[in-house]
This record gives structure tokens, C-alpha cells and sequence, in this order.
């Protein structure tokens, strides 16, 4: 004996609802995105514009792609208080400051893989790593030689490589002055690392440093594959 049949308008309702639940309108290009595609803002004291990282902060959340260009977009043509209805400050230099802050969040995801023992450092680790099947992330430092990331590359295969910070900010997750290669294990850190690593790609940038050759949205797919 069966059970009744699912009903398939609320099916599509349950959907619907999901969606909703995990994904918000960006104010400058009024796509709707997943959130961790992202970043939250709230309207804090004396109408200062908060970035709420961890979107936790009390207040209507304001959300825009984590991308310089939609995020310039937003402070110049006065969006930010259009979607508030009310006047806001917005603080100068907010996409260097919200670039500033991703990087230190996503040094903070590495430093904490590397005392769980879920990241190493170093060409021969990494290698090691890669070769065993360990690592499920390689992380290459954006301003570093090309002395053997091709390599490197190679033997990760189709794992989510990320160029994103440059090499002594990959070195402070570790305690040293500078990292070139790092490897994070399979696991809720390295969904994060990804995670932030996408967001940081957006509005990175790499005046001084060697081009990422991914987008935000490259990284941000290379975590759905990833299956961490």
C-alpha cells in the first residue's frame, strides 16, 4: 500500500520558500543570489553603514554582490539609502575597508585549518598532500614565482585552486613572513575557506599583485564541486 501522492504545487511552495530562506537581492544589480555570494550591511548608530560579515547584526539587512564594481555602484548612485529609506553615511573607502576585512576573515579560516591540523604549508607538504589525496583545496600566494605552481597544479588535478591573498598573508596564518602554498584538508573549513575566498576574489585588488585567473563566481562553483 502507498502513501498518497506528493502534491506538486507544494512541492514548488517548499521551493520556493527555500530560496527565499538562503537567498537575497543585491540593491545594485537586482539579481538574487545565494547569500554567501553576498555581503550584509545594516544601518548602524548616527545612520553609519555597517559591513555585517558574520550577519548577525540587529537591523534590516542591505545586501550587495560581493563585488567592487556593484558595491561602487551602490555608494555612487545613493543606493544604500534608497533601500533604507532613510539618509546613510557611507564610510570612505568602504570597498578597500570591506576588501581589508575579508582578507583578515579568510587568514583567520586558514590559521584555524592549520591548528586542527587541516593545512599545511610549504611546497614539499603541499606536494605530499596532493599526491595522497589529503588536500581538497590549493591555495597559491597571488604575488608568488612561478617557480613550482605549475607543478603544484598539475597534481591538484580539478581541485579549487584559489590566488587571492598574497604571500604574507598567507605566511600570518602560519606565523612566518611569508607562505607561497598551502593545503587544506576536506572538511567544513575548507567549504568556509572557499567560501570567503569567493568574496574576497570580488573586491580584491591586485594592482600589486598577479591577477587571480578565476572570478568570484569560479570560486564560488568550485565549492559546490568540491562536495566539502
Amino acid at each position: 500500500m502507498t502513501g498518497p501522492s506528493p502534491d506538486p504545487e507544494s512541492e514548488r511552495e517548499s521551493e520556493r520558500e527555500e530560496r527565499k530562506a538562503t537567498s537575497r537581492r543585491c540593491i545594485a544589480t537586482g539579481e538574487v543570489l545565494p547569500k554567501p555570494r553576498l555581503i550584509r550591511f545594516v544601518v548602524g548608530p548616527e545612520n553609519i553603514l555597517v559591513p555585517d560579515l558574520e550577519e548577525r547584526l540587529p537591523g534590516r539587512g542591505l545586501w550587495v554582490s560581493a563585488d567592487r564594481a556593484a558595491l561602487d555602484r551602490a555608494v555612487a548612485k545613493g543606493l544604500f539609502s534608497r533601500a533604507a529609506r532613510a539618509t546613510v553615511r557611507v564610510p570612505e573607502g568602504l570597498a578597500d575597508r570591506l576588501e581589508a576585512l575579508l582578507a583578515q576573515r579568510l587568514v583567520r579560516q586558514i590559521g584555524l585549518a592549520r591548528r586542527a591540523g587541516k593545512a599545511v604549508a610549504g611546497y614539499e607538504k603541499v606536494r605530499s598532500w596532493l599526491q595522497n589525496g589529503t588536500a581538497s583545496v590549493l591555495l597559491a600566494a597571488a604575488d608568488g614565482a612561478d617557480e613550482g605552481r605549475g607543478k603544484l597544479r598539475a597534481l591538484a588535478g580539478g581541485l579549487p585552486l584559489v590566488e587571492v591573498l598574497r604571500a604574507d598573508e598567507m605566511g600570518e596564518a602560519f606565523g612566518r613572513d611569508r607562505a607561497v602554498h598551502i593545503a587544506i584538508a576536506r572538511g567544513g573549513l575548507a567549504e568556509r575557506i572557499l567560501t570567503e575566498s569567493a568574496r574576497l576574489v570580488g573586491l580584491r585588488r591586485f594592482d600589486l599583485a598577479r591577477p587571480s585567473p578565476g572570478t568570484a563566481s569560479d570560486v564560488a562553483m568550485a565549492a559546490g564541486r568540491n562536495g566539502t
